[in-house]
């Protein structure tokens, strides 16, 4: 069933999907050249080769710890730890485009989805709207927070202890709401690719269910898979769980539910891990022959 669908009249949209790839961490690689320029020029070449071995080297890490210390060895001695922090800007970003995303897919999900026949196992209606407004309180904060970054760091500094290293987070004193805000839309472009790959593949095995219903689990599925501890090679597991419970609710069809989470994360995760080694293995060698 799985290798007739992907290899059927829809295997364009296989096809597309796995050239979206490329958008996904090209998206990534220009956001994270943009976010270090301030603190070394840097190719889009080597942005991409950052991306792909940080992507590598914390595979096994905790919900992907540690990408921003992992991306910074291709950075110059002196600007690794600027580059660090500076890169940590991005990871917020696209906290802040996950948790609004996931917020709006659980709103659709609550007036659009469950009903009376539809409903979430163990949990209530009264529990869903208790977790959206904290949710909402939290996406909030967190907003604040990225464009209030510069003066976060301002009153950090007044601490003896950072203000010892302040030359790590200078330029983080100097983003403006455009240059933050650009960021963040790269974080939501690179985040509408993920839907879109989702989308193309759930019409690829059949899956039944429409693309603004996709969308909007797809978000939810993203939310809860960012706040649940797990390792990238166990996530697996925990993402077929979340997929049967929530596209579920709207198809039979297990099957190609759980051939679309597997696809999605073989291409994005699995592919990419794989040519991030193989930079990783490069600069090993090259250390090496010096």
């Amino acid at each position: 069933m799985i290798l007739a669908s992907a290899s059927g009249s829809q295997s364009w949209k296989f096809i597309l999907v796995v050239l979206l790839l490329g958008a996904n961490f090209g998206v990534e690689a220009f956001k994270w050249k943009v976010l270090v320029n301030s603190v070394q020029k840097v190719s889009f070449g080597k942005a991409m080769k950052a991306t792909l071995s940080g992507h590598a080297l914390v595979f096994n890490s905790i919900n992907r710890l540690g990408e921003s210390a992992a991306r910074s060895l291709y950075l110059d001695d002196g600007h690794r730890l600027k580059g660090m922090a500076i890169s940590m800007v991005g990871s917020m970003s696209l906290i802040i485009v996950n948790f609004v995303m996931g917020l709006l897919g659980m709103l659709y999900m609550r007036f659009f989805i469950l009903d009376a026949t539809h409903h979430l196992e163990g949990l209530s209606m009264f529990w869903l709207t208790g977790l959206m407004s904290v949710l909402c309180f939290g996406t909030i904060l967190l907003i604040v927070m990225y464009y209030k970054l510069s003066w976060l760091i301002r009153l950090l500094e007044k601490i003896p202890f950072v203000a010892r290293y302040r030359f790590v987070v200078e330029n983080m004193e100097k983003l403006d709401w455009w240059f933050l805000t650009k960021i963040l839309l790269l974080s939501a472009l690179r985040y509408v690719v993920f839907i879109v790959q989702y989308v193309l593949m759930m019409q690829v095995f059949e899956v039944g269910i429409s693309a603004v219903d996709t969308a909007a689990l797809v978000a939810v599925m993203l939310l809860v898979l960012s706040i649940v501890p797990s390792i990238t090679l166990a996530e697996l597991g925990i993402r077929g769980e979340v997929s049967l419970l929530l596209f579920g609710l709207l198809s039979s069809n297990l099957l190609g539910i759980i051939a679309t989470t597997g696809s999605i994360w073989i291409i994005n995760l699995i592919i990419p891990a794989v040519a991030g080694s193989i930079f990783l293995l490069g600069i090993r060698l090259f250390r090496n022959n010096k």
